[in-house]
């Protein structure tokens, strides 16, 4: 995918990027954190985390063919570099959701007393850690590769007006 209605596709699938992932973060760790939250959500937590993770290359590939096509300097190199490390923690938050949506289905149909060993604080903390640590990795992956594609696009067109005037 290049072009988008005459756009780069990169600029429009960016957004999904940036939404999906701090969102489908969240979900996990309030999933992990209260299987309450987990039950409700139902399939939906995994299937988030899917279009979490089929963004996340997409959006790269149509960064691939933008960067055939800009000026090469430091920062989109820079820019690029980060951007293909994004996926490793968009597979980990699909992997965890779908552990965790596979616990809470399997707690729910153990019947109303909820008794199975996914049930267990320990296995309950385990899960909200592992899933605060890949959800924090995530954001601040999005936010650095975010943060480097902005300096990269702007960064001359910005330094101009505002030094200039």
């Amino acid at each position: 995918m290049s072009l988008i209605n005459g756009l780069p596709a990169h600029v429009l699938l960016v957004h999904v990027v940036v939404v999906f992932v701090p969102l489908t973060a969240l979900a996990l760790v309030l999933c992990a954190a209260w299987p309450a939250a987990a039950r409700r959500l139902g399939v939906a937590l995994p299937l988030f985390a899917l279009v979490t993770l089929v963004s996340v290359p997409l959006t790269t590939g149509a960064g691939e063919w933008l960067e055939k096509h800009v000026a090469s300097n430091a920062l989109v190199r820079r820019h690029a570099e980060l951007g293909d490390g994004l996926l490793p923690w968009a597979a980990g938050l699909f992997v965890l959701a779908v552990v965790v949506w596979w616990a809470a289905r399997r707690t729910a149909a153990s019947g109303p007393s909820g008794t199975s060993r996914w049930t267990t604080a320990p296995v309950r903390v385990a899960a909200a850690v592992l899933a605060l640590v890949v959800a924090g990795g995530a954001v601040v992956d999005v936010y650095r590769i975010g943060d480097s594609g902005a300096k990269a696009a702007w960064q001359d067109a910005v330094g101009r007006t505002t030094s200039g005037g």
